[in-house]
């Protein structure tokens, strides 16, 4: 049975992208002490964290948050040879949203990715979420409901007490400069001391959390290569607001729940172990 699509309010966007593409380099390596179960660790090392289980796969955790947060639609940008995704949703039949399928032929960077779901789109705004973070269904609803373009930004200090997420992972993301009346002007990809010092105290952190309108497309086909050879989303808007294009932001005090390493599993595991799931 498919997804009951709700028409979204005036303002309110209904369409997530999340991007589940990449080559999960850092889970496939080993590391001293990480604990996870033979399922967890078989996962890791095909390197598709989304699919790692804790009771069901993580992705279903992610989805689960969309649809809480009443979003109708959920594109899922994959590789072709991530077919164990598909299997599994078609096994499981979704009924609160309904899942979509872009495919990124290479893992050519988080810019890329976006541009790989442009069809799903529609012309419509979008949200653009990473599949092996799981964030707060506040967060959610708050990108939802913004009625224009924007992101959601965590406090770092907020990141470090409510997270998963160890200090020199997040000082290694990108942070956040805003103009008085709250709109991004400028992003910064892990900063330098000089730079740390300067945001010390009130650092904005993005965790790959946005509102787009189509414009972003632009923006994904014109940016360079970072020096990791990649299209990365973080330079495209970097690049589209220095262009003009207005992202207004909305804070957050929340924690994220990130899934990057082999040594986050277990304590991913035990926050996951009273939040419900339904598709």
């Amino acid at each position: 049975m498919s997804a009951e699509i709700l028409v979204p309010k005036a303002g309110m966007v209904d369409r997530a992208v999340i991007l589940a593409r990449g080559l999960g380099t850092r889970m496939r390596a080993d590391e001293e002490g990480a604990r996870q179960d033979p399922a967890q660790s078989a996962a890791a090392d095909r390197g598709v964290k989304a699919m790692i289980p804790f009771g069901r796969p993580f992705l279903d955790f992610v989805l689960s948050g969309l649809a809480d947060a009443g979003y109708g639609q959920a594109c899922l940008v994959i590789g072709p040879e991530h077919g164990a995704i598909r299997e599994h949703y078609a096994s499981v039949h979704p009924r609160r949203i309904r899942i979509d399928y872009s495919i990124q032929p290479e893992p050519k960077g988080t810019a890329d990715a976006v541009l790989a779901a442009q069809e799903f789109t529609g012309g419509h705004e979008f949200v653009v979420i990473n599949s092996d973070n799981l964030y707060p269904l506040e967060v959610l609803r708050g990108l939802r409901e913004l009625g224009r373009s924007g992101a959601v930004l965590f406090e770092e200090q907020a990141l470090l007490r409510n997270s998963n997420i160890p200090a020199e992972r997040i000082r290694s993301f990108a942070y956040a400069k805003l103009d008085n009346e709250g709109f991004l002007t400028d992003l910064i990809e892990k900063p330098g001391e000089a730079a740390s010092l300067e945001l010390r105290g009130s650092a904005l952190v993005s965790m790959n959390c946005w509102r787009f309108s189509p414009e972003i497309f632009d923006a994904c086909r014109r940016v360079p290569l970072s020096p990791r050879g990649e299209c990365e989303l973080p330079l495209a808007v970097r690049d589209a607001v220095r262009a003009g294009m207005r992202l207004k932001i909305v804070r957050s005090t929340a924690g994220v729940l990130d899934l990057s390493r082999r040594s986050d599993i277990s304590a991913v595991g035990e926050r996951l172990k009273d939040i419900p799931v339904s598709l």
